[in-house]
């Protein structure tokens, strides 16, 4: 799967010096960082609007919509998709793959020390 991200990173990269007139991708790019987070908002709606109604085939079609409209915002900001992966990296080795950070610093740091005592258990 993120073959596919980064070759849509890298066409996304290209279309910066396209037309747009003729590149949607750099009508969007030149639109400004308010245009594409407007364009992924809307885009991460329609996906729950979906899901919410059993779609699942505009949620297939809504994603990819969503992957490209975030791939753009990326492209816009200088984020590269290794930065993305290395986030999710440093988030698997903290508190496992299906896990988002807490948002409060506290429990993050008792789930941490959980998981590093568990790990060590293991390794006894």
């Amino acid at each position: 799967m993120s073959d596919s991200l980064e070759r849509l990173y890298a066409a996304v990269v290209a279309a910066k010096s396209a037309d747009p007139a003729t590149s949607r991708t750099a009508k969007l790019l030149r639109a400004g960082r308010g245009k594409m987070a407007k364009k992924l908002a809307e885009e991460a709606v329609e996906v729950v609007i979906d899901a919410m109604t059993g779609q699942n085939e505009a949620v297939v079609k809504e994603s990819a919509d969503l992957l490209y409209n975030l791939t753009v915002l990326w492209v816009a900001a200088g984020i590269q998709p290794k930065d993305v992966w290395a986030e999710m990296n440093r988030r698997e080795h903290l508190l496992g793959i299906a896990e988002k950070l807490p948002k409060n610093p506290a429990f993050a740091r008792r789930k941490v020390v959980a998981l590093a005592s568990a790990r060590a258990q293991k390794r006894r």
